[in-house]
Formats: structure tokens, sequence, C-alpha cells
């Protein structure tokens, strides 16, 4: 069931249809919050949208895709809809995101750097275990991520 109803829709602040606007659009937003633009590399994105005033965002895709972090090895699966919370360098109540670890899917629900910046993120699941990265691990030019694959 989607997060994303009616209600949700009519509260955006900004809301864009179209792979093109809502990848720029989601790079943007991660670049302004302090985040590695390379944290949601979708494909096909349908429609994405915010609300400001909570912080609450969008994603959704036509499918699910999985995109390996060749810099760090792992390998993270996105669902057809993500859906967060995000504010100064903070994702949280993620929802729609896996990584592998070892021979199993894990959830994702908070992804965070460091205040002051240490050069580090850290990617926390509902049970309270984390990982943590260098964040350049996450940044990428403006080139098309090759590393996607559709599932």
């Amino acid at each position: 069931m989607s997060q994303v109803t009616e209600e949700i829709r009519a509260k955006a602040t900004e809301k864009y249809s179209g792979h093109e606007i809502c990848e720029e659009k989601s790079k943007t937003l991660l670049v302004e919050m302090g985040l590695p633009n390379g944290l949601l590399p979708l494909q096909d994105i349908v429609e994405c949208g915010i609300i400001r005033e909570t912080g609450f965002v969008w994603l959704i895709q036509k499918k699910k895709v999985e995109h390996k972090f060749e810099k760090i090895g792992k390998l993270v699966s996105y669902g057809t809809e993500v859906t967060a919370v995000i504010e100064k360098g903070k994702i949280k109540k993620l929802s729609g995101v896996k990584t592998k670890e070892l021979l199993l899917w894990v959830t994702l629900s908070d992804i965070y750097i460091d205040d002051p910046p240490t050069g580090k993120i850290t990617f926390k699941t509902p049970t309270g275990l984390y990982r943590t990265f260098p964040t350049s691990a996450f940044e990428v030019e403006d080139a098309p991520a090759a590393a996607v694959k559709e599932v």
C-alpha cells in the first residue's frame, strides 16, 4: 500500500512528474540538505514531491532497482516507492530502501552525516544496527549511473 496518498500530494509544496526533473530535484535537495548527491540513484522516476514544512519527501519509480556503490562494494535495493523525512544532514523514517549484508536484505531507516562534518555518513536500521562509510562513496558527477540495473 502506498504511503503517498492524495491527501499528501495535496499538501506538497513541490511536486514533479518525469524522470529528468525528479532526478535533478532530488539531487538538488540532497545537496541543499548537506547530503551526498548520489544517495538516490533511481531509474525511470515517475513522480517526486516534498512537503517543506514537515520535510516529507517521496520518489516513485516504475520498477524496483538495485545499485552497487562501487567505492564501498555495497548493493542497495530501491523499491518502487521511496519515502522519508529529510532535514539538514539527516534522512529519517526512510522506507523503500534495503542493503545487502552477507546473504540478507536489511531495511534502512535513517541516514545521517556527522555534525560537524567528518567526511563520514552513517546508515542505520530499525533495530539500531549501523554502518559508517566515507561520504565520498555516495558523491556522483552528473553522468549516467551505469551500475544501476532494473530488477
